[in-house]
């Protein structure tokens, strides 16, 4: 089963070039047979753009996943820390294998009328 995720276009730059080797999450998805991330970047490319394996998916609290993600995650330790303020629990989907489509998909492609707010699944 694969899992679409909304994700900024600076971040999705960042997982295509390497640079970002952790998706960092507030919440994750309930069922645990999700094996492909299909990347929907965010306004304004607003497109289908490609997809990626989970490796693995971490949970632990802040400073844990901060400490293994630091220097893989794309974000600064502000960002990070500002991103997760009113939780006490982090998850992070470790990124496999990447697929960076040639050409970028409409939502309507994959059954999907709008934009997800966080994740749907596929």
């Amino acid at each position: 089963m694969k899992v679409l995720l909304s994700i900024k276009p600076e971040y999705v730059e960042k997982i295509f070039n390497g640079s970002k080797k952790y998706e960092i999450r507030k919440n994750i998805f309930k069922r645990k047979n999700i094996k492909k991330i299909i990347i929907y970047s965010s306004s304004p490319i607003s497109k289908i753009v490609g997809e990626f394996e989970i490796e693995d998916i971490i949970t632990d609290n802040l400073d844990k996943i901060w400490d293994v993600i630091k220097n893989d995650s794309g974000v600064s330790i502000d960002f990070f820390y500002q991103y997760f303020e009113d939780k006490n629990k982090a998850y992070a989907i470790k990124i496999g294998k990447i697929k960076k489509y040639r050409k970028p998909k409409k939502l309507a492609e994959f059954n999907i009328n709008y934009a997800p707010q966080s994740y749907v699944y596929i």
